[in-house]
């Protein structure tokens, strides 16, 4: 009995010993990073840390370059991460000669471990000003490489957030187009229409207190509608006071688009002075978390408001189209003096013209605000995408502002995928130049309108 007893002892610690042998390699590459012990010399380290965090883990990285240069992009030192994913290097010189100046630490990516990147893409660089005698330390987290979607993924996801700028862009190109199928004005004072609907939703959220209905905070829902009243009252304000004073002197159309600029400008001023020139966001939904299908990647704030946008073209079209003010509203548009000989008031459509385009573009500028923050150019930037869009589709005509507004908002979209985002609108202006060579009166305008 005390013979087997001795057996099982001895295997138990041969196993025990063996475990041990076979272990500890593997538990010393896995140990974190520790910083070195301190030195008793006269130099400042560079010292830091790689994991791989990969999968909930925290593993070293070893391997890995990292460089230190001076601020001019001048190498001062250079290494490797060790086994246990950390990095020393001793920076040239003595204390003295390192205190006050500025080193830029440099992880070389391309050294990385295959399918991994760093958790920050900004962290490739760290710049840290040696203003101590102690060593600096610096850990850089890894993490899996950001999955690459194809050109036909980023195309669709690209189209579906264009569909919802198109949408919105509409509003602001239906209601330029009614003014100016009506008037025959080219108002450029129209991307203020924009703005100002934009700051009336963003003064209402800024009233002290939330605005409540049955427990639920509406703030900027109750400013969406301020949006589209007070835009709409403001259009027909402008049109009282400016417009239909110049139209019965007879003022030509050309002097009117001049004083319409000198407007846009004079307004856009007085936006700066009241909301300042830094970007604006609404408190409600500022930062909703993105939903997926398949490749399209959206909010529901932007699937909310694409959804309240078509709801609008659609009554705007239909009443436009079947109710007795809409074909007052084209009888005007094609030809004044003969709808003004049949009974209808002129100036009475006018006026409600302006309204429903001064509130088209209120709603726009708030629900783009939404989508996107905003700030007192916000109409002035995209006026050139609303001309665009209406003289794509066609001057002075409802489906040829829908049209245009379609075609413009989801190609700039897809233009990203060969252009920077920054030159983006550029597309927009090749439209319509294109479109003024080829065809002045668009897609589904008609010829006599143009001139």
């Amino acid at each position: 009995m005390h013979l087997r007893f001795l057996r099982a002892s001895l295997l138990v610690a041969l196993l025990m010993a063996l475990l041990t042998a076979v272990g500890s390699p593997a538990h010393a590459a896995d140990a974190p990073c520790a910083k070195p012990p301190k030195r008793d010399d006269d130099t400042i380290h560079v010292q830091g840390c790689l994991r791989d965090l990969r999968g909930n883990g925290d593993k070293p990285v070893p391997g890995v370059t990292i460089t230190v240069s001076d601020t001019e992009g001048n190498p001062l030192v250079e290494g490797t991460t060790d086994e246990t994913g950390l990095f020393d290097l001793a920076l040239p010189g003595t204390v003295l000669d390192v205190l006050g100046t500025t080193v830029v630490v440099t992880i070389d990516t391309d050294t990385l471990p295959e399918g991994t990147a760093l958790q920050n893409p900004e962290q490739k660089k760290l710049v840290a000003e040696i203003n101590t005698e102690s060593d600096q330390y610096f850990t850089f987290p890894i993490d899996d490489a950001p999955k690459v979607a194809s050109k036909w993924d980023q195309a669709i996801d690209l189209l579906a957030g264009g569909l919802v700028f198109s949408l919105l862009l509409a509003m602001a190109a239906l209601g330029l187009s009614l003014i100016y199928g009506t008037t025959g004005l080219t108002n450029f004072a129209h991307g203020e229409l924009i703005t100002f609907g934009a700051l009336v939703a963003y003064l209402v959220d800024q009233l002290s207190g939330e605005i409540t209905l049955f427990g639920a905070n509406v703030t900027v829902v109750t400013g969406v509608l301020a949006a589209l009243v007070f835009g709409g009252l403001f259009g027909w304000a402008q049109d009282r006071a400016l417009w239909r004073p110049l139209r019965h002197r007879g003022t030509g159309l050309i002097a009117m688009m001049v004083v319409s600029i000198g407007l846009s400008i004079f307004l856009r001023n007085v936006f700066q002075y009241v909301m300042g020139a830094d970007a604006k966001q609404y408190s409600q939904y500022a930062t909703p978390t993105p939903f997926t299908l398949g490749p399209i990647e959206l909010t529901p704030k932007e699937v909310v408001v694409a959804a309240a946008a078509l709801v609008v073209l659609v009554i705007t079209i239909l009443a436009l189209r079947y109710t007795r003010l809409g074909k007052a509203t084209r009888a005007v548009a094609d030809n004044p003096p003969l709808a003004a000989s049949t009974g209808i008031n002129v100036d009475r459509v006018i006026s409600v013209v302006w309204i429903l385009g001064a509130g088209l573009a209120g709603l726009s500028g708030v629900l783009l605000g939404l989508t996107q923050g905003f700030d007192f150019q916000l109409g002035f930037k995209i006026l050139l995408l609303v001309f665009a869009a209406v003289t794509l589709g066609g001057l002075g005509t409802i489906w040829g502002a829908l049209v245009g507004s379609l075609i413009i908002g989801m190609f700039i979209e897809v233009s990203t995928l060969w252009l920077p985002v920054e030159l983006k609108f550029v597309g927009a202006l090749v439209v319509l130049i294109a479109v003024l060579l080829v065809r002045p009166q668009g897609i589904l305008g008609k010829a006599q309108r143009i001139g």
